[in-house]
């Protein structure tokens, strides 16, 4: 069932997207050549503490996985692109790094996702973390009152064919509310004037994520850790927003960026 947010309850997730924006901001600074992940994965556990918030990965146990996901962080890198698991690695010059985390405040849900480059910057590895940012710009700008749930899919899925980029079905972005996932899902590409009616209140989590040479994937052993296929470079970008009556609302707006927008292209490609 899809639940319609008032105004108070989207202000309340904003509260908790703007701690996700925050915390990610600081992530990203804090990620670098030298860097454990865990380092990055205690730096957060750290801080949502402190808020007094509540991590929706923590316990985590959907169908996919071996067992709760018991962190805080998913951190992805080169060929990983979701739902990575923190682990004794240490960042390499070149690295590129997907890290995605969701929070509860008290009692409402933001989810985020940036992609950086740590150190030295490959020029594709740009491209394809742009890319995933103009999509996700653009499924943004899609998400006006009185459209459709393909209005949104069907942007990110052309900005991901102007770049030269497949998208893969499998997964995508989803309701979000009082808990992580929610209905409806939102695929990464499909057809416009399509689908569910975007009504005010709605509040959905939009996260194109792009490989590099193929729209294929692949699980490690761990039963989280999503790589591409072929083992190409990934990216992936995500922001919770509200459709409202005067067109979306950013809730996990990060400190650089401005509340109607999403962030520039290539802003989270700069090297940590």
């Amino acid at each position: 069932m899809i639940e319609l947010k008032s105004a108070e309850e989207i202000g309340r997730m904003a509260v908790a997207g703007q701690f996700v924006g925050e915390l990610l901001g600081e992530l990203r600074g804090v990620a670098g050549v030298g860097v454990n992940l865990m380092d990055l994965e205690h730096h957060a556990r750290r801080r949502i503490k402190e808020r007094g918030a509540e991590s929706c990965y923590w316990d985590y146990a959907p169908s996919f996985g071996r067992g709760p996901f018991r962190n805080v962080l998913c951190l992805s890198v080169n060929d990983a692109v979701l739902h990575g698991l923190p682990h004794d690695y240490v960042l390499r010059d070149g690295d590129l790094l997907s890290v995605d985390m969701a929070v509860g405040i008290g009692g409402w849900v933001a989810d985020s996702a940036l992609s950086v480059i740590v150190g030295t910057p490959d020029p594709a590895d740009l491209k394809l973390i742009e890319a995933t940012e103009v999509a996700l710009e653009a499924g943004i700008n899609a998400a006006q009152p009185g459209g459709r749930l393909g209005d949104i899919s069907a942007a990110i899925g052309e900005v991901a064919r102007s770049y030269g980029y497949g998208v893969n079905g499998e997964f995508g972005g989803h309701g979000i509310g009082r808990t992580m996932h929610e209905d409806p899902h939102v695929a990464n590409n499909g057809r416009p004037r399509r689908g569910m009616r975007l009504d005010p209140g709605l509040t959905v989590a939009i996260e194109p994520w792009f490989c590099r040479s193929t729209d294929k994937i692949r699980f490690d052993e761990d039963g989280w850790t999503i790589r591409s296929a072929d083992g190409s470079r990934t990216a992936h970008s995500e922001h919770t927003i509200a459709v409202t009556a005067s067109g979306p609302r950013i809730l996990t707006l990060r400190p650089t960026q401005d509340a109607t927008e999403a962030e520039p292209a290539g802003k989270a490609a700069t090297a940590s």
